[in-house]
């Protein structure tokens, strides 16, 4: 839970609409799963993704990376002064910052994952790989569970596993559009042994099988994480359970998808609107315990963030996340309502 602090919030209402608007248009996967969470998490993790989405963007921006980079690390210099610029998105996340004791070492390797972006850097082994995935995703998975009132070592690593499992996936399905732009994730070790070089990748219209082999394997690793982060779920607090468990079911069925045949230099795999409420539902029926495995071993590429809120532990409430809110009815709702959506798109098509 938040750090007891009297200070007064820098975001207005109107800061926190936006962050939530910045969700609904950037991730629908996401702001759906969100959907499953109580507000008192849900809030501010969308300020979360705000800070997020507003750092990628000022990269991908099409102006000069270095500088976005130093505009984006100026903004947290100010951020963590408690002196949030004129932006919904910092003041924002000024207040998550102060209200969940977010240490500035965990947005900062965000940073330092984006930076390694704008330099083009491509990734030798998986280790490297999963070095560059823990900084852009892994971070955000370590603020998601800060947000959730849990800081202790062994959810935080089980935080880890999710969200490098999820930019491996993301990795996969985005092949080509990453390729088309010059970059390219997938580990150069693998594609070697593979017989592949990033030129080739870059200008294939459809996938090889060796090319599919490579990716495979790389989602088998996803896979695994995603296996190795489910025990985690059941140690977050019982109203938010549902809706990290919904992202995870999401994201698993893009790496099934391409498992099962869609070329991602073809096109991106996008889960079906009918197959999401499928997966709402069997994550608002699964039960959430803790789970043999949570204590497991933290990847290694993890253990510099999970040291980072170790040191910087205050006082936090451990209470659970108020009980008030209904867990089941909400989901039953949630779901009811995008039965109905799913009718409309059907009639409308």
């Amino acid at each position: 839970m938040p750090v007891s602090s009297p200070a007064r919030p820098f975001a207005t209402p109107a800061d926190c609409a936006a962050c939530r608007q910045s969700i609904r248009q950037g991730s629908k996967s996401f702001y759906l799963a969100s959907l499953l969470m109580p507000a008192a998490a849900r809030e501010p993790a969308y300020a979360v993704y705000a800070f997020c989405r507003m750092a990628d963007d000022m990269v991908d921006g099409g102006g000069s990376g270095p500088e976005a980079i130093a505009e984006i690390r100026r903004a947290l210099d100010h951020i963590y002064a408690r002196r949030p610029a004129d932006s919904f998105v910092e003041r924002a996340f000024a207040d998550v910052v102060r209200d969940f004791a977010i240490p500035r070492a965990i947005p900062d390797a965000m940073v330092e994952g984006l930076e390694w972006d704008v330099e083009g850097r491509s990734y030798e082994t998986l280790s490297d790989l999963v070095g560059y995935a823990m900084r852009v995703a892994g971070t955000v998975g370590v603020m998601m569970t800060l947000v959730m009132g849990r800081r202790e070592p062994e959810v935080l690593a089980r935080a880890c596993d999710l969200g490098v499992a999820m930019q491996l996936t993301n990795i996969c399905r985005d092949v080509g559009e990453d390729a088309r732009n010059g970059r390219i994730y997938l580990p150069l070790s693998q594609l070697r042994t593979a017989g592949l070089s990033p030129v080739e990748i870059g200008v294939m219209k459809r996938s090889t099988p060796a090319l599919r082999a490579v990716i495979v394997d790389l989602l088998g690793e996803a896979e695994r994480l995603y296996g190795q982060a489910r025990p985690g779920i059941g140690a977050l607090p019982a109203g938010s359970r549902t809706g990290i468990a919904a992202a995870r079911l999401l994201y698993r069925e893009i790496g099934r998808l391409i498992c099962e045949g869609i070329d991602p230099l073809r096109e991106r795999a996008v889960v079906a609107k009918g197959r999401k409420l499928a997966l709402l539902g069997r994550a608002a029926a699964q039960p959430h315990s803790v789970q043999d495995g949570l204590g497991g071993p933290a990847l290694a590429e993890a253990r510099f963030l999970i040291d980072a809120v170790v040191r910087s532990r205050r006082t936090v409430w451990h209470d659970p996340l108020p009980q008030w809110w209904n867990v089941q009815a909400r989901t039953t709702r949630m779901i009811e309502l995008l039965a109905r959506f799913e009718r409309r798109s059907t009639a409308a098509g």
